[in-house]
């Protein structure tokens, strides 16, 4: 099997084992902070043992070196467990895995700010559009007894965090920062559970909360290691998956319609990206 096909394999597994964590948030009958608790407790130590198992302790001795911006990429990806779930509590996952798929459009415009990355008319071009396209999103929400601008808002930091923390790893290309990983998710684990009690909950949700923990866990570990198979055009179009089917899946088990003007506009972005990432594609390989 070539490297190509592996890393085709490797990130349409990670993409599939993500679809579900939209509707984890929405099965789980609990607090949205005690969902984060377990979400980032049980990947992160899914994780942290299979880093272990693989090459010890030393596999972590990198991330000391990683200075400045080993600590914005931790502290952006920790931040994330939380906020994605708060998202989702106040917003339709239509809208929230709509505006996520805008991520691949923050990172271009923080490769120019930070690492000096020229910017092309057609990114500036896609990027208006992806802009449009959330615009309409928004609007939808007014309109929409399942979505809230606050939850849009919500999404909209995730995908600039995400985007910021893409942009931090490419700046040390160096280190491996998958050991970063469940730094973050546990410590943001431990950060909530300062405040809240998340033990009590267990108990009633355990197979929801082990469940989410591992697909997760799956999905930050296969999406970490598949694109390194392939070309940043091809990650972003097997990634756009994730905000198709997730809807749908949520759709399907719990009924929840996004709204016409939420679809118009997460077809408006996905659309605009397919098209932007094919042309990128077709050029490569010229």
């Amino acid at each position: 099997m070539t490297n190509h096909k592996k890393g085709l394999i490797i990130t349409s597994l990670g993409v599939l084992f993500v679809v579900p964590d939209s509707l984890f948030v929405r099965l789980i009958d609990s607090d949205p902070m005690i969902i984060a608790f377990w979400r980032g407790a049980v990947s992160g130590a899914l994780i942290f043992f299979a880093l272990l198992i693989y090459g010890g302790f030393s596999v972590f001795k990198p991330i000391i070196k990683s200075g400045i911006p080993g600590s914005i990429y931790i502290i952006l990806i920790g931040s994330t467990t939380p906020v994605f779930v708060l998202a989702v509590a106040h917003t339709s996952v239509a809208n929230v895995v709509f505006i996520f798929s805008s991520i691949p459009i923050f990172s271009i415009f923080f490769s120019y700010i930070f690492l000096k990355e020229a910017v092309g008319f057609a990114t500036v071009l896609t990027s208006i559009i992806v802009i449009f396209g959330l615009a309409i999103i928004a609007y939808g929400s007014g309109s929409s007894d399942i979505s809230s601008w606050k939850g849009d808002l919500l999404a909209v930091y995730v995908s600039v965090a995400y985007a910021g923390a893409l942009t931090a790893v490419r700046k040390m290309k160096e280190i491996s920062m998958v050991p970063a990983i469940p730094i973050a998710y546990i410590g943001t684990a431990l950060i909530i559970g300062l405040f809240y009690f998340p033990f009590y909950e267990f108990s009633r949700h355990a197979a929801l909360f082990l469940g989410h923990g591992l697909f997760i866990g799956a999905a930050t570990w296969l999406l970490t290691l598949g694109p390194r198979y392939l070309t940043t055009p091809e990650v972003s179009l097997l990634i756009l998956l994730e905000s198709v089917l997730a809807p749908l899946l949520v759709w399907l088990v719990v009924g929840e319609f996004p709204g016409l003007i939420a679809i118009v506009g997460g077809f408006v972005v996905i659309t605009a990206l397919c098209v932007y990432n094919l042309l990128k594609l077709s050029n490569d390989s010229l």
